[in-house]
């Protein structure tokens, strides 16, 4: 590991938050698909699966906000476990479901209940870093750098252990595996009290919600589209890959994707940078735009995947960077809120994008659907572009 990131973790008590925070994130990328396995394999349809996980997914992007915002006046340590042990509940409640086979329209509350109660883990860990590494210079960029790595390493082997548990042991195995690893993840970081930001409670004339800053909704705004890109890019290249008989391939095209960002996160969190952070911000989002462009001219999967890790490449850098800027434009008091409503409106955009680039594949096949996350790409560096100037309007020491 190059030196940023050997400082980074001479940091007391980092290797521990990180790496419960680690096993924590790992449900994120594995109750959807499992709650599509579990539910299919009961109800014998696809459409009701896919409604019961958009069911979930929503009441996250709902209640995460909240449960940020709670963490933030009340500290994690509070927060967390209450939290925890309402998740396994409905965890298990899902897994019930699937167990006695329940009617349909069972799972729906069930789903709903779990995702209000999962915790965004992701915010907490940005959060610690945060306030560990104020006043640090060029260090906090490292952190934020390694987590955006880490999410990657999630989404590519949590899907693949879901799917695994799910058809090899049981089909309800995946969501309670996911269920398990919040639980043991989320109460090991509600145990590292000495990282934690401290509890900041509400002050009189503090904004209700950070979501009210107009800098952090410019960025939300691009955080919604760049979500649609990833969610479009999800479905397009698994239909691409089905056009090109290697369904089973889809996988390793989307897993070079992953790599891409992967990489540029690593090289971008080493490196020193004297450019503003918001200029670097609106430069890795063109980038990632401009890198948009080949893949909607290829038609052969074997040049696919070269192009499609040079088009992940920027990917993690404009995550980074723009992960850096809710640390600078909202205030400390609201950080891990701030942080969990960009992650939110991900969130948002990868359902819209997936819905948008499934209805395109029917259509008019992945070529027509891999022009949808270009244009969704070109509108969030029009979104940056116009609300740039609020970046300088609104800025916090920490």
């Amino acid at each position: 590991m190059s030196n940023p990131y050997q400082q980074l973790f001479s940091v007391p008590g980092a290797r521990l938050f990180v790496a419960a925070g680690f096993v924590g994130r790992m449900s994120m990328s594995m109750i959807g698909i499992g709650i599509v396995l579990m539910v299919s394999t009961v109800t014998g349809s696809y459409g009701i699966a896919g409604a019961v996980s958009a069911v979930c997914a929503l009441a996250f992007a709902a209640g995460s906000p909240m449960v940020g915002r709670l963490a933030d006046r009340f500290g994690q340590d509070r927060v967390l476990p209450p939290l925890v042990l309402a998740n396994a509940a409905s965890m298990t409640a899902l897994v019930l479901c699937a167990q006695w086979h329940a009617p349909a329209w069972v799972f729906f509350p069930a789903a709903a209940a779990a995702g209000a109660t999962s915790p965004s883990l992701g915010a907490m860990v940005r959060a610690r870093w945060s306030h560990l590494l104020t006043g640090s210079g060029g260090s906090l960029h490292t952190a934020f750098a390694f987590e955006s790595v880490a999410d990657e390493l999630i989404f590519v082997t949590g899907p693949m252990i879901v799917t695994l548990l799910a058809t090899q042991v049981h089909p309800a195995g995946g969501v309670a595996a996911a269920g398990l690893f919040t639980v043991v993840g989320a109460l090991t970081l509600a145990t590292q009290r000495r990282t934690q930001p401290p509890p900041r409670p509400r002050e009189a004339g503090q904004a209700r919600s950070a979501i009210t800053s107009p800098a952090l909704m410019v960025l939300c705004g691009v955080y919604l589209l760049m979500g649609s890109v990833f969610g479009a890019i999800d479905v397009s290249a698994i239909a691409f890959a089905q056009e090109q008989g290697h369904r089973g391939l889809a996988g390793a095209l989307l897993a070079c994707y992953a790599l891409g960002s992967a990489i540029g996160g690593l090289w971008y969190g080493a490196r020193r940078w004297r450019a503003p952070l918001d200029r670097r911000f609106r430069l890795s989002l063109a980038l990632l735009v401009i890198g948009l462009i080949p893949i909607t001219l290829i038609h052969q999967l074997w040049i696919m995947m070269p192009v499609i890790f040079v088009c992940g490449l920027a990917i993690s850098p404009t995550l980074i960077a723009g992960f850096g800027l809710v640390e600078r434009l909202v205030p400390a008091r609201q950080l891990t809120e701030g942080l969990t409503w960009v992650s939110t409106f991900i969130g948002i955009g990868v359902a819209v994008g997936a819905s948008a680039a499934g209805r395109l594949v029917d259509a008019y096949g992945s070529a027509g659907a891999f022009l949808f996350p270009l244009c969704a790409g070109i509108a969030a560096v029009v979104v940056g572009l116009l609300g740039a100037s609020q970046f300088g309007k609104h800025e916090f020491s920490s």
